[in-house]
C-alpha cells in the first residue's frame, strides 16, 4: 500500500472540496428559505426565474454529491491507495462550479462569475493530477 504522502497534493485539494462543498451545500439546505428569496430575486430578470427552486435543488444535490464523494476519495486513498472515487469527486466539483459559473453569467452577476473561478483552479487541478 502506498504511503498517503504520495497523495499529499491530491488529499490536501480534495479536503478543499470537502469544505468548500459540503459547506455550502449545508447552508442551502439549513436556509432553503432564505437562498430560495436571494435567488429568486437575483434570476427574476431573466430566463431562468420560473425555474429557480429546481435550480437550487440541482446544485444542493450537485454540491452535497461533490463533497461527500471527495471525502470517500479521501478514505480510499489514504486506506486501499485508490483515487478512482477522488477523480469522480474532482469531476462533478467541477461541473458543480461550471453549472454555478452559468448561473452567475445569465444573471449578469459578472463579479461572482469571477470569484467562482477561484475555486474552478484547484478543482480542475485535482482533475488533471487524478487523471494521470
Amino acid at each position: 500500500m502506498p504511503s498517503p504522502l504520495m497523495y499529499a497534493t491530491e488529499i490536501l485539494l480534495l479536503l478543499f472540496l470537502v469544505i468548500t462543498f459540503i459547506q455550502s451545500g449545508l447552508d442551502k439546505l439549513i436556509d432553503w428559505k432564505g437562498n430560495l428569496s436571494w435567488l429568486k430575486g437575483h434570476f427574476a430578470k431573466t430566463s431562468l426565474s420560473q425555474v429557480v427552486p429546481v435550480m437550487l435543488a440541482i446544485v444542493l444535490i450537485s454540491e452535497l454529491l461533490s463533497g461527500i464523494l471527495s471525502m470517500i476519495g479521501i478514505w480510499d486513498i489514504i486506506i486501499n491507495g485508490n483515487t478512482t472515487v477522488a477523480f469522480y469527486g474532482a469531476i462533478l466539483s467541477c461541473l458543480s462550479l461550471l453549472m454555478l459559473l452559468l448561473g452567475q453569467r445569465i444573471a449578469k452577476d459578472y463579479q461572482g462569475a469571477q470569484t467562482l473561478v477561484i475555486y474552478f483552479i484547484p478543482a480542475i487541478f485535482l482533475v488533471f493530477l487524478l487523471q494521470a
